[in-house]
């Protein structure tokens, strides 16, 4: 019987084997969903310190970036022992560290001292997170529903901006928000809606990976007709020549080579406390972010809570590929929040399929011609698709907060970490008269400040003189009562 249900396992099924041809594009949705997002904080970070753009060494860390999330993804779906959560769930560079790690390589006087002062940094706060997560259960109390709820609901609002920018065109670029740019995206999610609930099977919950073919076909025919370049002026008053943002660079493809070994240490570490702190402090945070990723799974995806096993295996997952990261001059990895929408929008669960995804950033590691062809991908064709993912993580906070009865207290809750935590987080102009060492933790995200005080405010505020069970049983029998 258990053989029959492995062979059948839809992508629905959180264990068990899909045939190939729906698991490969499925977890080929999921690289998609998180590709450019893996990349941007080492390009970030990398461009602080000093790194020149492709540079060799540069080069190297990004190529060593996907090879990291591919082996930390498949140990997070598939566990090695205790570590992992055995869900669908896709690692990645995380971008929360961004921040912090910005004002860590100033403080180092920036280049690849800088830089390996961050990896020093990472693989000792990796650890750290790693005990952390081994410590979680007693822990969890800590994270009932209406804290992981607005961690999750935060962790949405703060990717909308994301989505509707990379919508646009990104909002780096010279034609950021032009016609075109929007037409793109408007076409890749209206596919994406039609095949989701116009279609049946592979089609529907394949709708983003084609959603975003779709968007790569429209760009070339774009390309074939329309001008490639446009003029703008800039802040000199010159006028300047540009690529339009929607246009395909296929001399990257063509430039990138067929393989290329991964190099193990490419930065020598610093180790400094003025690093180790900072960063050591934003692991907490991520482990916390991570626990709200985790329950958007499981909430969105399977339609339950997830259990301290999960949480726990997750965690620690989180702090071991930091950890495994750094050895490779790669950013913390944590769990994608990107593709917890994803989840969270077509309910495709099943592990194999994710892995699958793991398997293909592994391969994007080895072999940098297929790296490229994703890379190339319009900002406006990813936010096609990103727009409506990133809002479904704001609708699975919403289901864990109201899967119990929202009491005055959990109101109080919710609307501190949201109002003045993600308020902080998001408006960072209103920390800067504060002592940088609170900008590094509440700056740049709001996530940060919302999951803090959520917490803070849960162990603080008394509890409800009944429990949300018990408050659940009552409006329950009413209803039964009003029936009658």
């Amino acid at each position: 019987m258990e053989t029959n249900e492995k062979k059948y396992a839809t992508p629905y099924d959180l264990d068990g084997k899909p045939p190939l041809k729906l698991a490969i594009p499925l977890g080929l949705q999921h690289v998609l969903a998180m590709f450019v997002g893996n990349l941007t904080p080492l390009l970030i970070i990398t461009g602080v310190c000093g790194i020149e753009a492709g540079s060799s060494l540069q080069v190297a860390l990004l190529q060593n970036a996907m090879l990291i999330a591919g082996i930390v993804t498949l140990v997070q779906v598939f566990t090695v022992g205790p570590v992992g959560g055995k869900l669908p769930i896709v690692m990645g560079t995380s971008s929360g560290f961004i921040g912090v790690c910005k004002s860590v390589a100033v403080a180092m006087g920036g280049g690849v001292i800088g830089y390996g002062a961050i990896l020093a940094a990472s693989f000792i706060g990796g650890l750290f997170e790693t005990v952390l997560g081994g410590f979680l259960k007693p822990l969890r109390k800590f994270f009932p529903a209406v804290v992981t709820g607005t961690v999750v609901l935060s962790i949405g609002l703060s990717l909308i901006s994301v989505g509707i920018g990379s919508f646009g065109g990104g909002n780096t670029a010279k034609d950021y928000g032009s016609l075109e740019n929007l037409l793109v995206g408007a076409v890749v999610l209206i596919v994406i809606i039609a095949l989701k609930h116009g279609t049946k099977g592979f089609t529907s919950f394949s709708s983003i990976l084609i959603g975003i073919i779709v968007g790569y076909i429209l760009v070339t025919i774009m390309g074939a007709v329309l001008p490639h370049t446009f003029t703008y002026v800039d802040e000199a008053g010159a006028t300047v020549e540009a690529t339009k943002a929607w246009v395909l660079n296929w001399g990257k493809v063509a430039e990138a080579p067929w393989f290329a070994i991964p190099k193990l240490m490419p930065v020598k570490w610093v180790f400094d406390a003025k690093a180790i702190v900072p960063i050591m402090i934003m692991f907490v945070v991520t482990a916390v972010e991570t626990v709200g990723d985790i329950s958007g799974i499981t909430e969105g995806g399977l339609g339950r809570e997830a259990t301290d096993k999960e949480l726990a295996g997750g965690v620690m997952c989180d702090g071991l590929g930091s950890s495994f990261a750094a050895i490779f001059g790669v950013l913390p990895n944590t769990s994608f929040s990107q593709n917890v929408g994803l989840v969270a929008m077509n309910k495709v669960v099943n592990r194999f399929s994710i892995g699958i995804g793991g398997i293909f950033l592994i391969a994007c590691g080895l072999f940098p011609k297929l790296a490229a062809l994703i890379s190339i991908m319009p900002q406006s064709v990813l936010g096609g698709a990103a727009v409506m993912m990133f809002a479904s993580i704001v609708v699975s906070g919403i289901q864990l907060i109201t899967k119990w009865p929202v009491t005055p207290r959990n109101v109080t809750i919710i609307s501190v970490a949201l109002g003045l935590g993600y308020g902080l987080g998001s408006n960072t102009a209103v920390l800067a008269q504060l002592p940088e060492s609170v900008g590094l933790i509440f700056g740049g995200s709001g996530i940060v400040p919302a999951a803090l005080f959520a917490i803070l405010l849960n162990i603080i505020l008394p509890p409800d003189e009944k429990s949300e069970v018990e408050i659940a049983e009552e409006i329950l029998a009413q209803k039964k009562k009003a029936k009658k």
